[in-house]
């Protein structure tokens, strides 16, 4: 009946776009939740000691986690620069589908 008044809705070909969209997106957070999970132990575990002696960071804990944060997010920068020149490259090398 909502075809009659020119409302059809989203057709099944906008509705997988619709569910392939938000998949990613999940993913996509799921990723980076990972990352900053791994990044958080990572630089906790180096850079801040098991005896606390006071409630804020010291001094060099705070350069020593600066530090660590801006290197992880450069190995994950070029790392994902990296991965994706390989994927260009193995695209321009497939073979082009017969038509």
């Amino acid at each position: 009946m909502n075809r009659l008044r020119g409302n059809s809705g989203p057709t099944q070909q906008q509705q997988f776009q619709q569910q392939q969209a938000l998949a990613m997106a999940e993913q996509e957070l799921e990723a980076f939740s990972d990352l900053f999970s791994r990044m958080t132990h990572g630089c906790w575990t180096k850079c801040i000691a098991n005896n606390y002696a006071d409630g804020s960071l010291a001094k060099g804990e705070t350069v020593c986690i600066d530090r660590c944060v801006a290197k992880f997010a450069e190995v994950h920068t070029r790392i994902g620069q990296s991965l994706a020149e390989m994927q260009q490259a193995q695209q321009g090398a497939a073979p082009a589908a017969p038509q």
